[in-house]
């Protein structure tokens, strides 16, 4: 590291003008009393931005500022620093001389961590100073289980052509190859924020497939034979029947990892070339979203809250398979989750357990329907009702009439948007009375990819573009924003999703024309609400706020125009 005569950060502070001199008088004061670090005391008081804040640092530090949100990363330069360093020295290696190895560190001061990374790559290094959660996040992106995952397999086929396969019940089962390559794909798939794991075996290779922000992303496995064992360990963990082959199964069971508990609801099909297992990923470690953390424009939440102190009525949820109804449901659930409440849930499955609610599971299979669990629910005295799905006619009906009669019913339905639900329930068979009496409000619901902070840039609308914007929403925009891919984002242009809603409320006027069976009407009528906004509109809302892309918006939107 450089040894010239270096300024001290409240120096160079006051220098830079980037606080105050009673700011700077204040933070002395408290560092005297606590001992933290200057630049941590002035963040933690919000007497200045980390961003600002770094570039000065690293200038007192006499090292370089790197920015890793834009950072153009190469595999082969990062993996000189084993992942274990990485993560236990909080260093990256960014790029690579004749003279010298550029890393960069969250704490260029930690001298250990120099020491010790010189001798790792034994050649000499340059620091420079990268922020802690850009860190954080780049190294989970860019050292995946991929390679793990590849070794594992190898090892299991090993196994498997010597013929001892003894060892997967007697040997230690947590030595066992089978068990590691599980449990790395596992690791790949909670660090890569996957929802779903597909394990679908070809003629020739294994296809192990995660789907991520809503897309699938791939890795081969050319040894195709591992495949049975595969879909036999997992049959194992869930307690499914492992001569079974021929018919498809549901199960699901937890599993540890790391530090987080994950809840896993598999299912098999039966392929050409064997058993095809999906496995549905759901994160209990973070707790229950609360309606504020859904992502809904303020006023439709405040909306959607005032329908949920309601005593009575029905609240539906709608959208396709994957668009976060569930999470909506259970957002409001725990808002409702009152020691004076009684709340019975009827699902399928059971996605998360809560305190308090008594959650019936669905059995087909010996009767428990949604129907008939519904009926016998009505005679344990609840204040709310959540129905997992509508799925027939007695079960809308049974639902609609326990709305009229004093309880609060929280359901889901498939449908396009909000305005065709009552439709929906009409060609299920629901009378038009029973409807208008009993429907409160309706919600449909999207998942948009959300643009990746890291690449997202200036985009220029095409002339298509701006007039779909002007008949939407009403105006144009010369520029909006769209992502360009890099490392933290795997090359999509996108990372994480983001809600989209449409809320209808069934006012009076609107009840009357259900009640005399004029649907086209009713159409009209509903679309001219004051405050209403439908999920196209929604979605281009969030394309001129530059949260998604006008790629995106196009994607979500064409089903529904």
């Amino acid at each position: 590291m450089d040894t010239h005569k270096k300024i001290s950060l409240d120096k160079l502070l006051i220098k830079h003008r980037a606080i105050s001199s009673a700011q700077l008088k204040k933070a002395l004061a408290i560092q005297k009393n606590s001992g933290d670090k200057l630049d941590k005391i002035l963040i933690d008081h919000s007497y200045i931005k980390e961003d600002k804040l770094l570039p000065l640092l690293a200038i007192q530090l006499q090292v370089k500022w790197v920015d890793l949100k834009r950072y153009p990363f190469e595999h082969d330069i990062v993996q000189l620093i084993p992942e274990t360093y990485t993560r236990r020295f909080r260093a990256i290696a960014l790029s690579r001389t004749s003279d010298f190895i550029l890393v960069g560190m969250v704490d260029p001061t930690d001298i250990f961590a120099f020491d010790s990374l010189t001798k790792i790559l034994k050649q000499p290094i340059r620091l420079a100073l990268v922020r802690e959660a850009d860190f954080l996040r780049t190294i989970d992106g860019i050292y995946r289980r991929t390679h793990e995952i590849t070794h594992f397999a190898e090892k299991l086929l090993e196994e498997l052509s010597s013929n001892d396969l003894k060892q997967l019940t007697d040997k230690d089962i947590n030595e066992a190859p089978v068990v590691k390559l599980l449990q790395s794909l596992f690791e790949d798939a909670m660090q890569m924020r996957a929802s779903d794991i597909h394990i679908e075996p070809d003629e020739n290779v294994l296809r192990i497939r995660l789907r991520i922000d809503n897309l699938l992303h791939e890795q081969i496995i050319p040894e195709k034979r591992i495949a049975s064992t595969l879909v036999l360990r997992l049959k194992l963990m869930a307690g499914l029947d492992i001569s079974e082959k021929r018919l498809p199964q549901d199960g699901r069971f937890n599993l540890q990892v790391k530090d987080k508990m994950i809840d896993v609801r598999i299912s098999t099909l039966p392929v050409q070339y064997g058993e095809s297992v999906v496995m549905r990923l759901l994160d209990h470690s973070g707790g229950l979203l609360n309606l504020t953390q859904l992502g809904m424009p303020t006023k439709l939440r405040q909306r959607f809250e005032n329908m949920l102190t309601h005593a009575y009525g029905m609240l539906l949820v709608t959208g396709p398979t994957g668009s976060g109804k569930t999470t909506t449901l259970y957002a409001a659930l725990n808002m409702l989750n009152r020691p004076e409440t009684k709340i019975i849930s009827i699902e399928d499955p059971i996605e998360y357990r809560l305190p308090r609610v008594n959650q019936v599971q669905v059995n087909s299979d010996i009767g428990l329907t949604f129907s008939s669990v519904l009926r016998s629910a009505l005679r344990q005295d609840p204040d709310v009702i959540l129905v997992g799905e509508m799925r027939d006619e007695e079960t809308a009906e049974i639902g609609l009439r326990a709305a009229m009669t004093g309880h609060l019913v929280l359901s889901t339905l498939h449908t396009n948007d909000a305005i065709s639900v009552v439709n929906r329930l009409m060609d299920m068979g629901a009378k038009d009375y029973l409807v208008a009496a009993s429907l409160r409000a309706v919600i449909a619901q999207r998942l948009l990819r959300r643009l990746c902070e890291s690449c997202r840039t200036a985009y220029t609308p095409n002339v298509q573009q701006q007039a779909w914007l002007t008949s939407v929403i009403g105006k144009s925009a010369k520029q909006t924003q769209h992502g360009i891919g890099c490392a933290h984002c795997h090359n999509t242009g996108y990372r994480g999703r983001v809600g989209i809603f449409e809320l209808l409320e069934i006012d009076a006027q609107l009840a009357d024309l259900l009640t005399q069976g004029d649907v086209a009407t009713f159409t009209q009528v509903a679309k001219q609400r004051p405050g209403y906004q439908n999920l196209s509109q929604a979605a281009l809302q969030l394309t001129m706020r530059s949260i998604t892309s006008l790629e995106e918006a196009e994607r979500i939107s064409g089903g529904l125009e």
